[in-house]
């Protein structure tokens, strides 16, 4: 962004005061505290765009609006995310929106979250357990929590250091796959 000069106007737009307020969030020495409350008091609508990478569906929901969740657009949210090896549904923990809003407005796009895994069945979870000792026998994705994504043309890595800031929950990243999990649970990260 070039500085205004004295014949320019500086327009502040939604935009770039969540941009502003996220990039003050990074280099504050407050970073570790959450950008959920900087976010609340400047975004009135909050806005996903997703893709599947398995099922090649996509979904764009506006979950948050005057200050609250819109249940009636999380029962889409929760279909999408479902486990699409069995179908079966499960009631996604909202708070994953939130990062994955907060993760959009870090990266300074209104992009589209390339949707690997969200919700696992246990027998899904136990039938992936067999194939890879990378999955968890208690895996948060079983109980709705958590979600492996990317953004396309976007950094992964860069992603995750902005994961990181917001300590907010589990960050795994994964380089040779290419995607970042994300959960609601304790505060820790890994590299797989």
């Amino acid at each position: 962004m070039t500085p205004p000069d004295e014949s320019s106007e500086l327009l502040l737009t939604r935009r770039s005061l969540l941009g502003m307020a996220a990039g003050l969030l990074l280099l504050s020495p407050f970073a570790g505290l959450r950008a959920q409350s900087v976010l609340q008091d400047i975004s009135t609508n909050r806005s996903l765009n997703f893709l599947h990478t398995h099922t090649g569906e996509t979904l764009s929901v506006n979950y948050w609006c005057d200050g609250a969740f819109q249940s009636q657009r999380l029962t889409p949210v929760n279909y999408f995310l479902r486990d699409f090896r069995t179908n079966e549904v499960a009631n996604m923990d909202a708070g994953l929106l939130d990062i994955l809003y907060e993760l959009q407005v870090f990266a300074d796009r209104e992009a589209t979250f390339e949707v690997i895994s969200a919700y696992r069945s246990p027998q899904t979870n136990t039938m992936l357990r067999k194939s890879s000792s990378e999955v968890a026998q208690k895996s948060l994705h079983m109980e709705g929590k958590a979600i492996d994504i990317r953004i396309s043309g976007f950094s992964t890595k860069k992603l995750q250091q902005f994961a990181l800031a917001h300590q907010r929950g589990g960050v795994g990243f994964y380089a040779k796959s290419d995607f970042l999990h994300i959960d609601t649970g304790r505060i820790r990260s890994w590299v797989g």
